[in-house]
C-alpha cells in the first residue's frame, strides 16, 4: 500500500532540502528502500524540472563487497562514484535499515580502509561541498525496534518530526543564536562526567533547517583546532561500522585527544587512529528538534534531540572550517535534560542553557515550547 506521506516527504525533500530546479541532475542513492518511496522522489525531481538518477544498493550487499576488498577495488568503485557524484547537482540518500549491524564482523582494519579510500573522497570531499545534498531514513521495523515502538506507531512519529515541523519557524527561531554564537569566543560544558572547555572564536556558525538532514533541527560550528581542553562523557549510544559503543569518554590536551574509553576502548581507539585528523574535533552542535525527545541509537534523530549537544571527533564541514581534516565524522550525543543527569552550557561567561533548556534571550525562541506545530 502506498503511504500517501511518501508524497509528503518526497515534495519536502526537493522542493526545500535540494531546491531542484529545471535542469538540476538528482542523483538519488537508496539503501534498503521499498520501491514506494523511490517512486515518490523521482516523481517529485520529474514535478521540479529535474532529471533523477537512482542507484539502488543494499548493506548486506555492501558488507559482501568490503569482506573481499582490497585498495584496487576500493580504487575502482571510488572512481565511479566519485565521477558520478561530480555530474550531479543535487544527491538524496536513503537508508531504509535492514539491520544496522550488518558491517558489525568487518575488521577495524577493512572499516578504515573503507572509510578512507572510498567514503572520505566520495562524499566528504565530493558531495558536501559539491552539491545540495540531504540525507535520511526510511522508517522500517528494524528501526520501530530501535526506537522502542510499534512499526505503526514509529511510522506516525517518523512522519512528525519530518513532515510535521515547520522548518521555516525553526530557521527564524536560529537567527538570533546564531547571530550570538558568531561573536562568541569561550565555550564551557559541564555535566556528569564533563567538563570540557574550547573556543570558537572566528569559527562560522550554520543553522540546519531542514536543508541537509531530515529530520533536522540544530545549530552547529566548530572549536578552533587546538583550544579543546578537559573531558566529555557522551550518555547517548552510538553505532558506528555496524558496533554499538556505550559510554564513550574522550579527554582532550591542547585539542587532541589524548585518552579515550568506551565499552570496547581498543575498537574505539582503531578509530581514531585512522588519521591524524581522528582524534581532533570537526564539529560542535546544540539540538533543537521539538519533537525528538529520546535517544533510539540511529545518528540522525539523536544529534537532533532537544537538550542534547554533539561534539564531533574527525573533519570539519567547510562552511565551519577549523582545517581539521579526517576520513571519519562521528557525531557523538550527549543529552543534558534532568532525566538525563542534566548539565550547563556557558558562553563567554553567560549560561546559554541548564538542564536541556535554553535560558539566554537569544536563544530561548528554540525550546520546544515555542516550537511545537
Amino acid at each position: 500500500m502506498i503511504d500517501p506521506r511518501h508524497e509528503t516527504l518526497a515534495e519536502l525533500i526537493m522542493r526545500h532540502c535540494c531546491a531542484v530546479r529545471a535542469g538540476d541532475k538528482v542523483l538519488i542513492e537508496a539503501y534498503d528502500t521499498p520501491v514506494e518511496f523511490l517512486d515518490a522522489l523521482v516523481r517529485a525531481v520529474y514535478a521540479r524540472g529535474g532529471l533523477p538518477l537512482v542507484e539502488i544498493k543494499y548493506n548486506a550487499l555492501l558488507r559482501t563487497l568490503l569482506q573481499g576488498a582490497t585498495e584496487a577495488s576500493l580504487a575502482l568503485l571510488t572512481d565511479c562514484e566519485r565521477y558520478r557524484m561530480e555530474q550531479v547537482d543535487c544527491f538524496v540518500g536513503v537508508r531504509g535499515w535492514a539491520n544496522p549491524k550488518d558491517l558489525s564482523d568487518l575488521s577495524p582494519e577493512l572499516n578504515a580502509m573503507k572509510n578512507r579510500l572510498w567514503f572520505e573522497p566520495v562524499h566528504i570531499q565530493t558531495r558536501v561541498p559539491r552539491t545540495r545534498w540531504v540525507v535520511l531514513r526510511y522508517p522500517t521495523q528494524t528501526m520501530a525496534y530501535m526506537a522502542n515502538m510499534s512499526t505503526s506507531a514509529f511510522a506516525d512519529y517518523y512522519y512528525s518530526v519530518t513532515t510535521g515541523v515547520d522548518y521555516g519557524q525553526m530557521s527564524t527561531a536560529m537567527d538570533a543564536a546564531v547571530a550570538f554564537l558568531q561573536g562568541a569566543d569561550a565555550v564551557h560544558i559541564s555535566g556528569p562526567g564533563t567538563d570540557l572547555r574550547f573556543s570558537i572564536k572566528g569559527m562560522g556558525v550554520i543553522k540546519c533547517d531542514g536543508l541537509r538532514n531530515m529530520p533536522d533541527g540544530e545549530i552547529y560550528t566548530c572549536p578552533v583546532r587546538d583550544s579543546v581542553q578537559g573531558v566529555v562523557r557522551y550518555n547517548t549510544p552510538s553505532t558506528y561500522d555496524g558496533f554499538t559503543f556505550k559510554d564513550v569518554c574522550l579527554r582532550f590536551v591542547d585539542g587532541q585527544i589524548v585518552e579515550a574509553t568506551a565499552n570496547d576502548t581498543a575498537r574505539l581507539n582503531h578509530i581514531l587512529d585512522t588519521d591524524p585528523g581522528a582524534r581532533y574535533i570537526g564539529e560542535f552542535a546544540l539540538g533543537c528538534n521539538p519533537r525528538i525527545t529520546a535517544p533510539m541509537d540511529e545518528t540522525l534523530f539523536d544529534e537532533k534531540i532537544a537538550g542534547s549537544f554533539h561534539f564531533t571527533p574527525g573533519n570539519a564541514y567547510q562552511d565551519s572550517d577549523n582545517g581539521n581534516r579526517s576520513a571519519v565524522h562521528w557525531d557523538l550525543v550527549c543529552i543534558q535534560t534532568p532525566e538525563a543527569g542534566g548539565g550547563e552550557i556557558r558562553i563567554d561567561g553567560e549560561l546559554i542553557r541548564r538542564d536541556g533548556v535554553f535560558v539566554h534571550p537569544a536563544f530561548v525562541a528554540l525550546n520546544p515550547e515555542n516550537l511545537c506545530c
